[in-house]
């Protein structure tokens, strides 16, 4: 099977298409066909009325153009109305971005200065989320279109005029022109992986209670809840149906779905457990048994079949597991048989969390004492959005480099367009649009397609124009290569594309003024240029991408969970004072997640390691050290500060040589070596049961980093942009 990518020859197609598994591979609900289909439709029919009803050819191509920009270059998430909505808020935006290119376009640097400060401002401006980054291409082609000559500020109006017309158009289309199937909402799948969560933790509730079958409903639910987590992972989404923005929302439903599969991996711990003579079986049992429901009616909620879960029910079930818990004295009580209960008692916080997270996107009020990683629940949304602005603003975020990388591409195009006097020099911005891509790698690999197709293209366009023909003709001929062109791009790759928009152009051109051959020759000239700048810049700035961000990022926060551990126990321990570890995990946790959310954007081979996993192992160190410190005495293990000391090196250390490995692009290896066996005392009393929560979550991420290296995530193609 050839690349979307690449440039398929030409006895491989006509069999090929006629091959349903072809299309259903490709198009599977014919999405791009029908998304084709809408834009060829507005944008012929705004450029007709305008071209011809109106006779203004100032209108026109902004009509067309505006259309493509916002149809065919923006991934507008949602479904057809809410897209619709988002079409309809941003026209005032495009008033602004035309507005400023017409004034700007009256002198080359002005032109280029204004290019890099909106470039910057409108790519940064996708850290606030999917909705965000799925506008930003086409909200830079609305500036790219008026900022060249002729400096003409008599035809803004006109030119506004055929934007909105556009978007009204478009908006309206996209409600009752073929809509298409609605995306499986995101919610769905949370609450599918959140109802096999409970299914499990009943089973296992059933085998504590001396159900004989529990065991065995447990070992078939796994498979199941394993693949309902990991439809969770951000590489089995489209970009636009990731929760990724910066309300509490999404922020929630985010860490709903990490909390899950953490929850998910700690439930096969159960299956594996020996809980032959553990201390407060039935306790436990009762616990887990009232951890199910709670997640059940979680995963209830999720499906709009209930009210808003209360974390009341499962903060009354883990007080009155304590408070069972210690009414026995376990002095003598080998270490053991107390882990079971800690693991129920650990599944049972965890799932109080997921409740918590799931109120935070109801809008339900919280309990008084939720802090820490629930910082954003009162917030407004002007302020997170400021927030999540605010802390990526450092070079060192992805976001800060994709937006100066593509910024200064822009500016440094459009400056060299104006002095060398191209004609139609937006070309040379939109084929930097099409081909500069977030890493080196993946910019090397989109010029190929695009320089052959759009030669293809313009010798084709050349030949059309030689010869010369009847300007009906190219009226008529326009929106059957358009729909092509506008499906080729998601169905037969970037090449295909680059060749059929450009007859696209020519058809465009060729009926708003007199033209000829010269306008293929430009448009190869064109994309050459910007070919070059895209590839200079995309190798001397952040070349390696998402992928060389995300090793650094990732290294920083599994390094600054090492120093969480250490300074948990130690709190624990010794009565030590929390210092600095937890807000700069925190603070590394967010530049790690942007890392991967960029990462999972791009083009890549397998994976050589789970990044989602590494990530979990992080957020596991990071909240069960948050849930220690605020439920367990400090001060009261002192006796044994010398053996949890041993312990957190052992951990610590584990995280430390996995953010080294990964910081130099190394496969971290899985340590051999079991966890040192320290002969834990018997004789604390009832801060045994404290010291066995400490154990079991130090036992979690000694496991966590075991699983950083079992499925390499593979990263599917990116969709090929118009240009």
């Amino acid at each position: 099977m050839t690349s979307p990518h690449s440039w398929p020859p030409v006895s491989w197609l006509p069999l090929s298409w006629l091959s349903r598994s072809w299309w259903e591979s490709r198009d599977p609900q014919l999405s791009a066909v029908r998304r084709a289909a809408r834009v060829t439709l507005v944008a012929c029919l705004g450029f007709y009325f305008c071209r011809y009803a109106l006779s203004s050819p100032a209108m026109a191509p902004y009509a067309l153009f505006g259309t493509i920009a916002l149809g065919m270059l923006s991934q507008i998430p949602g479904n057809a109305r809410q897209r619709a909505r988002t079409l309809l808020a941003v026209l005032p935006v495009t008033w602004v971005l035309i507005t400023l290119g017409t004034l700007l376009s009256v002198s080359n640097w002005a032109a280029a200065a204004g290019m890099f400060v909106l470039g910057f401002a409108v790519t940064f401006a996708g850290v606030g989320g999917p909705r965000l980054v799925g506008l930003a291409t086409g909200m830079q082609l609305l500036y790219i279109l008026p900022c060249f000559p002729p400096y003409d500020p008599g035809v803004l109006p006109e030119r506004i005029a055929g934007v909105s017309l556009a978007v009204v158009l478009l908006a309206v289309a996209e409600v009752v022109l073929w809509p298409g199937p609605q995306p499986v909402p995101y919610r769905e799948r949370l609450a599918d992986a959140v109802d096999a969560l409970a299914g499990c933790l009943a089973a296992i509730a059933d085998h504590w209670d001396g159900d004989p079958r529990g065991k065995e409903r447990l070992a078939a639910l796994l498979p199941d809840a394993t693949e309902a987590g990991d439809a969770l992972r951000p590489s089995r989404l489209p970009v636009t149906q990731r929760p990724a923005s910066a309300g509490r929302r999404d922020r929630a439903l985010s860490s709903a779905s990490a909390t899950t599969r953490l929850v998910l991996g700690r439930a096969v711990d159960l299956y594996f457990a020996d809980d032959r003579d553990a201390v407060s079986l039935p306790a436990a049992a009762r616990l887990l048994r009232e951890t199910a429901s709670c997640a059940s009616a979680a995963g209830a909620w999720l499906r709009g079949q209930g009210e808003v879960p209360d974390t009341d029910r499962i903060a009354g079930a883990l007080a009155r597991f304590r408070a069972e818990r210690e009414a026995g004295d376990p002095t003598g009580v080998a270490p053991e048989r107390l882990r079971l209960g800690s693991l129920a008692l650990s599944l049972g916080e965890w799932t109080k969390s997921l409740v918590t997270e799931l109120r935070i996107v109801a809008r339900a009020p919280l309990r008084a004492d939720v802090q820490g990683p629930y910082w954003y629940a009162s917030r407004p949304a002007p302020s997170l959005w400021w927030h999540r602005l605010r802390e990526n603003l450092t070079p060192r975020s992805v976001y800060f480099q994709g937006a100066l990388r593509l910024a200064a591409a822009l500016a440094v195009a459009r400056l060299l367009a104006g002095e060398l006097d191209l004609s139609h020099g937006f070309w040379v911005l939109l084929t930097i649009l099409t081909v500069l891509r977030t890493s080196a790698a993946e910019t090397r690999s989109a010029l190929r397609p695009a320089l052959t197709g759009t030669v293809i293209g313009s010798l084709a366009a050349a030949v059309l124009l030689v010869y010369g023909t009847d300007p009906t003709l190219y009226a008529i001929a326009l929106p059957l290569v358009m729909f092509i062109g506008n499906a080729a791009g998601p169905l037969l790759g970037q090449g295909w594309a680059q060749a059929l928009f450009t007859l696209v152009i020519t058809l465009v051109f060729a009926q708003l003024a007199p033209t000829d051959w010269h306008l293929a020759e430009a448009r190869v000239l064109d994309v050459a240029v910007g070919a070059l700048v895209g590839v200079l810049i995309g190798l001397f700035a952040w070349p390696r991408g998402g992928s060389g961000e995300l090793h650094r990022a990732t290294a920083n926060f599994l390094g600054a969970s090492a120093g969480v551990v250490r300074e948990t126990v130690a709190t624990l321990s010794s009565m030590t004072p929390p210092g600095t570890a937890l807000p700069l995990a925190r603070e590394q946790e967010r530049l790690a997640e942007a890392s991967y959310a960029l990462y999972q954007s791009e083009r890549h081979a397998v994976a050589r390691l789970d990044w989602q996993a590494t990530l979990i192992a992080g957020k596991h160190a990071v909240r069960g050290a948050e849930a220690l410190l605020r439920d367990c005495p400090t001060g009261r293990l002192l006796p044994c500060a010398a053996l949890l000391t041993l312990a957190t090196t052992d951990v610590a250390g584990r995280f430390e040589a996995t953010a080294q490995a990964i910081r130099s692009r190394e496969v971290p290896r899985t340590p051999d070596d079991p966890a040192p066996d320290l002969g834990w005392p018997t004789d604390l009393g009832r801060d045994l049961y404290h010291l066995a929560d400490l154990r079991v979550w130090l036992d979690g991420l000694r496991d966590d980093l075991t699983r950083v290296t079992g499925r390499p995530e593979h990263q599917g193609p990116v969709p090929v942009p118009l240009a």
